[in-house]
C-alpha cells in the first residue's frame, strides 16, 4: 500500500518510569524524538508521561488503539516487577502474554548456555505481535496496532524506533520537510489580544499551517517581546508571514525577524 497516499497518522508518544516523574531521571526520549520526526518530515501532536501504574497504562493502550494513533511508548518492557508495560498492554489489547518464537531466537543468541526462564521472560509478548529488533544487545522491543513498545534506555531505544520511522512510515515522509519563520514584536501594543483578529485571519487563510503566538517575559514579568509566526510548507509560510508583517507595518508596531 502506498501510504503517501493515505491520510497522515496522528503521532503519539508515551514514556514511563516512576522515575521520571519523581526527577530521579531526566526524560531524554521527547526531545529525540522530536527531532529524528521532525528531520523526516513528521510531528508529535502529544506526549503523555506515565508512572509504573499497569492500570493507568492498559487504560491509555485501550485508548489510543481505539484512536487508531502511532504510538512510541518506552519504557517498562524489562522483567522485574516494577515493570508493567508488557502486561499493561497485553490487557488493553484482550491478548494473553506469550513467549514470541523470534524474541526467543534472539535471546537464545544473545545469552547463549547462560539463558535463564527469567531471560526468556524479556520475549513474552501480547499474542499476535511482531518483534522490534534491538541492535544494542538483541534482547527486542514488540509492535502491535500501530504501538511501539521499547525499552527506557537511550541507547537502545532511539535506534529501535529510527528502525521503526523508515520501516514503517518511510510513505509519509516529506520531501521538504516543514519549517518555520517568525518575527519578535516590541513596544506597549504587541499583546496577543490585540492581535487576535490577525492571528484568527491568518489561521482562516492558511489552514494547512500552524500559527505559533510566544509571550517572553523579563524574570521580573515584564514583557520583552511576542514571537508571531507560521510552520508550515516553506512557499506556504512566507506567504503568511509576509501577510503578517504587511499587517503589523499597517498597524505601526515594531518588529524585527526572529534570528533562526
Amino acid at each position: 500500500m502506498n501510504q503517501s497516499a493515505n491520510k497522515m497518522p496522528t503521532f503519539g508518544a508515551v514514556i514511563i518510569g516512576d522515575e521520571i516523574l519523581s526527577g530521579k531521571r531526566t526524560d531524554k526520549h521527547f526531545s529525540w524524538l522530536a527531532g529524528v520526526m521532525a528531520a523526516r518530515g513528521l510531528r508529535l501532536s502529544w506526549v503523555e508521561y506515565l508512572g509504573d501504574d499497569r492500570a493507568r497504562l492498559a487504560s491509555v493502550f485501550a485508548r489510543t488503539r481505539a484512536a487508531g494513533d502511532v504510538v512510541f511508548s518506552f519504557g517498562g518492557i524489562g522483567n522485574t516487577p516494577d515493570d508493567h508495560t508488557r502486561q499493561a498492554a497485553a490487557t488493553a489489547f484482550t491478548v494473553p502474554l506469550v513467549l514470541h518464537p523470534d524474541a526467543e531466537q534472539e535471546i537464545r543468541a544473545r545469552f547463549a548456555d547462560d539463558i535463564t526462564p527469567q531471560r526468556l521472560l524479556l520475549g513474552t509478548f501480547p499474542e499476535g505481535s511482531e518483534i522490534i529488533p534491538n541492535p544494542f544487545n538483541r534482547i527486542p522491543g514488540f509492535m502491535m496496532h500501530r504501538h511501539y513498545f521499547v525499552p527506557g534506555f537511550p541507547q537502545m531505544a532511539h535506534p529501535m524506533l529510527e528502525w521503526v520511522l523508515d520501516t514503517y512510515y518511510s510513505g509519509y515522509f516529506l520531501q521538504s520537510p516543514d519549517v518555520d519563520r517568525a518575527i519578535l514584536l516590541t513596544g506597549e501594543r504587541a499583546y496577543e489580544s490585540a492581535l487576535l483578529d490577525l492571528m484568527e485571519r491568518i489561521v482562516a487563510q492558511y489552514p494547512d499551517l500552524k500559527l505559533f503566538s510566544l509571550p517572553s517575559l523579563t524574570e521580573d514579568g515584564v514583557r520583552r517581546h511576542l514571537e508571531l509566526g507560521v510552520t508550515g510548507a516553506a512557499d506556504r509560510v512566507e506567504q503568511a508571514l509576509g501577510e503578517i508583517i504587511a499587517e503589523v507595518d499597517r498597524r505601526q508596531l515594531a518588529w524585527s525577524y526572529r534570528p533562526n
